[in-house]
């Protein structure tokens, strides 16, 4: 196999270019058996290959800085850069991350997991570059759906005055997770019909090229003139008028195509971006007729595409979106928005059924929250569905523009807690912290599935802003429902007991539930309450429990540092001085990959852990 010989980074220059179109099938295959086991983001790896290819035969590393916008596609970059034969360990514990880290190699440039921040990221090297004399070329890989996201414009701004060279490569797939939305698909939809042009420019060059001695000087004085050429072949050209040299389009699985490109921008002194074609899920039929099912996915059976694990109980995700479809019908002001993500916050069926009041904005969470704020007060109820890990980028806005104006939004925040194998990006460990925070918010989290539901019902008829935020993966029912209604600030009992008291949040109920139980087994009588509400807090149970109980536990899925147990302990000590309160939660550092239950089992949150620290601090 050609891939026995890639063993370090730049041994990809040792292989002749005949070779490539093989590697690049040895490479595809490397992915889809390892991600077959895995699990991981499989459509897009596929498509990038060639790119990836084509990219690491211009570059060497780690002198040059090649940074991936999200990293959903970095996998054939990790397996040329010395991590093939540690590749089958990618998204376990312990093993390779499933995306850019710098820990783990030095030909990772930046750490990724959020989109629209590589041209910001590659700016800020190629700066740095020139102001220390450093060299090496710098290269940002974004995709088109990144290109949603406002903070890559600021970037592109921002990099129009270089009079040095930085390579931007739009990895052009007509994706994000679903299809891309909007303006800027609308325009890249035009530019990728122009091919001729492509063809054209680049067979002129070459030929230029090959007379003697003054050749290069009328290629250097046709690219001084070549907008008012460009603009006969592409109508537009958005990124020559930002004050970038635009290059391209070209067949991203081309990789003869592609290095000559790219060895032409290495030329280019300034900002110039190579606008690259590429089909997600290339090479397996499956991902190229579902790419947005293979973005994300848990191991599959490699021949059929299916997933070898099915869930038997429903989502909180599917809750979610039912649920809301079922208001919808009853509710023609209830409207629904997320950012590039239909999908994965459960709202396709809702955008079918109710196209006009679905609204998806792009990778623009900042933007979609803002806009329903407007919506909310043009008299619409909109519901924003975003997973917790990127709501934090739109903070400011829920803060100036929904609750500081104390509008009536919906915050559905998916993916709250961990969340697995995608790690420290992706884990929802904030939410609580930066949510609780801001004045006019309530904040919910449902112990399961049927819970889940009547919060939705009760956000809905509420005033104000509202989230809830609940965890990935499957919902069901607890078996631990009073029946009692949602009251706004209100918690539940679940058991009463004496003495000692654990006040858990949402996913961690059954955590609790379950070391209570192991609690009673060794003669302790814990009362257990469901908080229901993070904010409002209910001071009126935490004054009455008080009366009775000498220690107190809160248990969450989220940072402690200003999490929910921060806040139970400020109030009670600011009543009952004497009484001890213990926040357990997630801990005050990055938390990496791994499975859910083996996380929480080394930070100690199962139930016997749990269980254990409650009997220890119940001693003292």
């Amino acid at each position: 196999m050609i891939l026995d010989r890639i063993n370090a980074p730049n041994d990809l220059h040792n292989i002749d270019l005949k070779d490539f179109p093989v590697l690049a099938s040895e490479i595809r295959e490397l992915i889809l058996e390892t991600v077959s086991k895995n699990g991981g983001h499989l459509a897009s790896n596929l498509g990038a290959v060639e790119l990836t290819l084509a990219l690491h035969n211009v570059l060497h590393f780690p002198e040059d800085k090649l940074i991936w916008d999200v990293g959903h596609q970095c996998y054939t970059h990790k397996i040329l850069t010395g991590r093939k034969d540690t590749f089958s360990t990618i998204r376990q514990e312990n093993g390779l991350s499933g995306f850019p880290k710098r820990n783990e190699s030095s030909c990772d440039a930046f750490d990724t997991g959020h989109s629209s921040n590589s041209i910001s990221a590659g700016l800020g090297y190629v700066r740095a570059r020139d102001l220390t004399g450093g060299g090496g070329y710098v290269v940002s890989v974004i995709g088109d759906g990144s290109l949603t996201g406002g903070m890559a414009y600021e970037a592109m701004n921002n990099a129009a005055v270089l009079e040095t060279n930085f390579i931007i490569v739009l990895n052009d797939n007509d994706m994000s997770i679903s299809k891309n939305v909007g303006g800027m698909s609308t325009y890249l939809s035009a530019l990728r019909t122009a091919e001729a042009y492509t063809g054209l420019k680049l067979g002129v060059t070459k030929t230029l090229n090959r007379i003697p001695r003054a050749g290069e000087a009328i290629v250097r004085q046709v690219r001084k003139t070549k907008s008012s050429i460009k603009q006969l072949f592409i109508p537009g050209m958005l990124f020559e008028n930002m004050g970038l040299t635009y290059l391209g389009p070209v067949d991203g699985h081309n990789m003869r195509q592609m290095m000559r490109l790219f060895n032409e921008a290495k030329k280019v002194k300034g900002p110039v971006l190579v606008h690259v074609l590429t089909r997600k899920g290339c090479g397996y039929p499956p991902a190229e007729k579902e790419p947005d099912r293979f973005h994300g996915i848990g191991p599959f059976d490699l021949k059929t595409g299916q997933p070898l694990c099915k869930e038997t109980a429903p989502s909180y995700t599917e809750i979610f979106g039912d649920t809301l479809c079922s208001l919808a019908l009853e509710n023609e002001r209830l409207c629904a928005v997320t950012a590039a993500m239909p999908s994965g916050t459960g709202l396709t069926a809702f955008s079918k059924a109710f196209p006009s009041r679905f609204f998806d904005v792009g990778i623009a969470e900042e933007h979609a929250v803002t806009f329903a704020s407007a919506l909310a007060l043009g008299g619409m109820t909109p519901v924003v569905a975003v997973y917790s890990s990127f709501l934090q980028r739109s903070i400011d806005q829920i803060m100036g523009d929904v609750c500081m104006q104390n509008q009536h939004v919906i915050f559905a925040v998916d993916r709250a807690g961990l969340v697995g194998a995608d790690g420290e990006t992706h884990h929802g460990c904030f939410d609580i912290t930066y949510l609780s925070m801001m004045p006019n918010m309530s904040l919910l989290a449902p112990k399961d599935g049927p819970e889940l539901k009547k919060m939705l019902e009760y956000a809905v008829s509420a005033e104000g802003p509202v989230a809830i935020r609940y965890p990935r993966g499957s919902a069901g029912t607890s078996g631990l429902d009073t029946e009692k209604p949602i009251e706004c600030g209100r918690s539940e009992v679940l058991l009463e007991g004496q003495d000692i008291c654990v006040i858990a949040v949402g996913s961690m109920n059954e955590t609790a539930y379950k070391a209570v139980r192991i609690l009673q087994e060794k003669g302790f009588s814990p009362t257990l309450v469901n908080a229901r509400f993070v904010k409002p807090l209910d001071t009126r149970l935490l004054d009455a429990l008080s009366g009775t109980h000498r220690l107190f536990f809160t248990l969450e899925e989220n940072t402690i540092r200003g999490g929910f147990g921060e806040h139970v302990c400020g109030y009670i000590k600011s009543r009952c001085p004497d009484i001890r309160v213990v926040p357990l939660g997630l801990p005050d550092h990055f938390i990496t990959h791994g499975s859910t239950e083996s996380l929480l089992s080394r930070l100690d949150l199962t139930p016997e852990a749990v269980a254990r620290r409650i009997e220890q601090e119940a001693r003292l």
